[in-house]
């Protein structure tokens, strides 16, 4: 089980990938921001894994929805709540989470884990970070050419 943010769910939904997810994580919590905020362009169905819940600690949250945006806020303390890790891309959000003692994991760590358990290929991973990158997700050419030589080890 893991808590989401909402960057990875936009692209994964965007390519029709979200079955990445569902390979690795039984179930994905979510709160009612994230869901706004990936369904803002588009009506979503959500899969039967992915759930929208709520967080309790409604003081915290205004403390750190000044350092970030709604989303990444809740996010964060939620997985806190759950003692749950997070999937989260925001180099600020994974910053503030890390420091909070939350175990976090990205797009690429996604990916990763599907190449271990043998759900892709290294090929269908290329290809799906060439699509992603097209529909605008960003990431550095220093952390793609280090995940690219971490796949290739495997």
């Amino acid at each position: 089980m893991i808590v989401s943010d909402s960057s990875t769910l936009i692209i994964l939904f965007d390519l029709g990938k979200i079955d990445y997810l569902s390979n690795i994580f039984k179930k994905v919590y979510i709160l009612q921001k994230v869901f706004k905020e990936i369904s803002h362009k588009k009506k979503i169905d959500l899969p039967s894994f992915i759930e929208v819940v709520t967080i309790q600690d409604i003081e915290e949250l205004e403390i750190i929805k000044m350092l970030l945006d709604d989303g990444e806020s809740e996010a964060i303390l939620l997985a806190n709540e759950l003692n749950k890790p997070l999937l989260i891309d925001e180099k600020k959000g994974r910053k503030i989470a890390k420091n909070r003692g939350i175990k976090i994991i990205g797009l690429l760590g996604v990916l990763l884990l599907n190449y271990k358990k043998d759900y892709l290929k290294k090929d269908e991973i290329l290809l799906f970070l060439k699509d992603a990158l097209s529909h605008g997700y960003r990431i550095s050419e220093k952390l793609l050419n280090k995940f690219t030589k971490e796949l290739e080890c495997y």
